[in-house]
Parts: structure tokens; C-alpha cells; sequence
């Protein structure tokens, strides 16, 4: 059997319709931006392979480092253990991030990441005695993972309508997304924070965190909001003793511009999520990083206040010398002083299509792009997703539409001319749409 057959009977992917999709493409090897399929077609990966990669695939440093760990150690408990790629990794973490954010949980993923960071507001707040405090509050369109708590943050996203007798009840804001010539940003941030200030009138005294992706809503579609808005949202939360949690797991390792959005904005959660970035692509990894004060409410001299998580490969130690090395390449390759230039080319390339009739919205921060086409099924589901998404496959280029939302989100190693071929394909493809009626 070949590999497509084997995949076409056994393999169940995600975010994907089995029954219409076409078979998945058998990706034989990777090197920088480039993907290469087993029937000898190129890619180019303008997505980072789902927001992961940063600094290109197959990068020899990281892939070094993890086989250099595989001789020596690749696993032991972490409950009662340690070792040194873990715990150098959470003192490189903690030097980059901002200041206050101090302990680091390890976790295995993204969503992981946030139930761990529910699971600390909610206990960080039981174990002062504030048992009430059990509410959260999250932003409309927020994503946050496919796991139960970080659905339940995330329900305003809409993916999650089947799974809605699981879910806990969490409040919504709305998020004052905003673009290039946006004039009305500054009413629409006005009345979120106006929201949010009823909600804590009437709630303030039960809410336990407000959590959010900071600048960027990733799967909504890459929607924006202004720096000034986290500032204004911080100091009402710091005001009433809320706590706030960033999910920097898309936004975080250099996506908006900066090491972290909230580097950006110039906020310091009380709760950082990391991931996607962590480690370059190469293993699942995530962090939940705590200040110093929250950390200190889980001590005491009974376990019933200690923090009960974990799972079997906490802090492993070949994704730990994955993010390690990662940290290394953005200092040996001056990394973040490279993304100033990759959001000018996204400019540039923006400005030609900003003037199609069909495109709307124009948006980029830092190494992310994103603009909107018109459509009379605008959404996640929208029929002209899956239209360009063909249509870029066919050329070559690795891009998934968010429904009728394109958008760019290159490893850091891209070149101008890749980048400029990208924006010819998608002027292209937006040639072959039709006005909707």
C-alpha cells in the first residue's frame, strides 16, 4: 500500500471533513521554508506548519541539540526530579519575559497551557479563601485550545457549539478589532472597556481572571486590537484585584514583532501561556509562567494547597534542549532584528492588493499579514477558504484560508523574493473570484 492509502484508511486528521476533503499530500522532508512532497512537489510553508515553526524546518542547530540530548537523557519523571536543559529553560524564559513573571509550569501543549493557567487563577484564589471567586471572563471571537477549560474560555470563537453541555459558563467582552484606516478603533475599545466595567460592577467580586490573546485573535481570523487597549484593560483589572491572563501561544517567540505581545504592549499578565514557538516546531512543548505572588499561594505545610497537574512527559528533556537551542538561534542569528524588514515586505505586498475590490480589512503586526475577502458566506466555513486554498496548493504555496480571512504567517528565515512570489499567487487567486451578488 502506499503512504496515501495507508492515511486514507487509518489516519484521522483534524479540523478536516473526511468524507470531501482530498487525500493529504505525503510530505517526504523539509529545509527552511521549503516543504518537499513525496512526488517531488515544493511548498512553501508561508503558514509556519500551523504557527510553529520559527526559524525554518530542519534547522541543524535545534536538530542537533535534541539528538545530542537523546544520548544522554530523554525522559524522567518530573514530580521529585529535574534536570538541567528544564530548569535552564525556565531562568532563559523567565530573563525574556516581562518582569514578574517568574515560575514556570511545563505542560505539553497549547491547550494544555491554558487549563493549567484556569486551573492556578481558580486555586490561587481558593487557597486565600476567596472560594466565590470562580468566574471568568474572556473576549468574543477568542480561541484558546480544544480541551474543555479552554473551550469553555474560547466559546466565543463559535467552533465549539456541539460540545456546549461540557462547557463552564464564561462572560464575553467584545474585542475591538481594528485595521489599516480603521477609523472608529477608539469607540470600539470604548465600549469593550464600558462592558467590562457593568461586568464588574456586577461581578467583580466573583471573577477570578480575564484572559485573552494579546493583539492578535489567531483562528477568528487574525483580528487585531491596539496596544493602548491592553493598557487600558490591565489598569481597570489591576484596579479591582482581577487577574489577567495572556495566551501567547500563537503571538509569542517573535510573531507580532517582539519576543512576546505583551513585551509589545508594554503589559505584564499575571499568567503568561507559551507554546507553538517554544521549541522552533521541532516538539510539542508549553509553558504556563505565574508570577511570584500567585506561585507563593500554593505554599503551605499540607498538600491540600499545592498545585495537583501534571502529565506523563512534563518538562521532557529533548523539548527542553529543543527550546533551548531555539533561544540560542535568536541570539546567534539576531532574529528579532530581521522582523522589522518581513512586516515592510508584508506592506509592500498588502499594498497592491488592498486595492482589488474584493479585499477589505487590511491588517499586519510584526510577521503576521492578514486581509479579508468579500464574501456573502463570510466566516471560518465560508465555500471561498477551501477555493484558495486549492488554488494555492496547485502553485505551491502553503496556505490555509481561515474561511474567507487570508493571511500569512512565515518561519522567520523567509526571503523577500519568497515572500513577493507569495503575494503574485494571491493576486492571482483573487482574480479567479467573482463579486458576491
Amino acid at each position: 500500500m502506499t503512504l496515501t492509502d495507508l492515511d486514507r484508511h487509518h489516519v484521522w486528521h483534524p479540523f478536516t471533513q473526511a468524507q470531501t476533503a482530498p487525500d493529504a499530500i505525503p510530505i517526504a522532508s523539509a529545509k527552511g521554508i521549503r516543504l518537499y512532497a513525496e512526488d517531488g512537489r515544493e511548498f512553501l510553508d508561508l503558514i509556519s506548519s500551523w504557527w510553529v515553526n520559527t526559524h525554518g524546518h530542519a534547522h541543524p542547530t535545534i536538530a542537533a541539540a535534541i539528538a545530542k540530548q537523546a544520548q544522554t537523557l530523554e525522559q524522567v519523571i518530573f514530580a521529585g526530579f529535574t534536570h538541567q536543559p528544564a530548569a535552564q529553560l525556565a531562568y532563559e524564559l523567565v530573563q525574556r519575559l516581562p518582569k514578574g513573571l517568574t515560575r514556570v509550569f511545563f505542560s505539553d501543549d497549547g491547550s494544555t497551557a491554558v487549563e493549567v493557567a484556569l486551573k492556578m487563577a481558580l486555586q490561587y484564589w481558593h487557597n486565600q479563601g476567596e472560594t466565590q471567586r470562580t468566574r471568568f471572563l474572556a473576549f468574543e471571537g477568542g480561541y484558546h485550545g480544544d480541551t474543555v477549560g479552554a473551550m469553555s474560555a474560547g466559546k466565543g470563537c463559535g467552533f465549539f457549539d456541539t460540545y456546549g453541555s461540557l462547557l463552564f459558563e464564561v462572560g464575553l467582552l467584545p474585542f475591538p478589532e481594528t485595521w489599516d484606516g480603521d477609523t472608529e478603533v477608539e469607540a470600539k475599545e470604548q465600549a469593550s472597556l464600558a462592558r467590562l466595567d457593568e461586568y464588574l460592577a456586577d461581578h467583580g467580586n466573583t471573577l477570578a481572571a480575564v484572559i485573552m490573546e494579546p493583539l492578535i485573535q489567531g483562528s477568528s481570523g487574525m483580528r487585531m486590537c491596539r496596544p493602548e487597549f491592553l493598557q487600558a484593560l490591565a489598569t481597570r483589572l489591576r484596579a479591582a484585584g482581577i487577574l489577567l491572563i495572556f495566551d501567547e501561544v500563537m503571538t509569542g517567540f517573535g510573531r507580532t514583532g517582539a519576543m512576546f505581545a505583551s513585551l509589545k504592549a508594554q503589559v505584564t499578565p499575571d499568567i503568561i501561556c507559551l507554546s507553538k514557538g517554544l521549541t522552533a516546531g521541532f516538539l510539542p512543548l508549553s509553558v504556563t509562567v505565574a508570577s511570584e505572588a500567585i506561585y507563593a499561594a500554593f505554599l503551605g505545610d499540607t498538600f491540600d494547597k499545592a498545585f495537583v497537574h501534571g502529565h506523563s512527559f512534563t518538562a521532557n528533556p529533548l523539548g527542553c534542549a529543543a527550546a533551548l537551542a531555539s533561544l540560542q538561534v535568536f541570539e546567534d542569528e539576531q532574529t528579532l532584528a530581521k522582523l522589522p524588514q518581513i512586516e515592510a515586505w508584508h506592506r509592500q505586498g498588502l499594498a497592491t492588493l488592498a486595492a482589488h475590490p474584493l479585499v477589505q480589512r487590511v491588517r499586519v503586526m510584526g510577521t503576521i499579514a492578514a486581509f479579508d475577502v468579500i464574501a456573502t458566506d463570510a466566516g471560518y466555513t465560508s465555500q471561498i477558504g477551501a477555493q484558495l486554498k486549492a488554488f494555492f496548493h496547485e502553485r505551491g504555496l502553503l496556505l490555509r484560508p481561515l474561511g474567507n480571512v487570508v493571511y500569512l504567517l512565515p518561519p522567520y528565515c523567509i526571503a523577500e523574493s519568497e515572500l513577493r512570489h507569495a503575494y503574485k499567487v494571491i493576486f492571482l487567486s483573487l482574480m479567479t473570484l467573482s463579486p458576491p451578488a
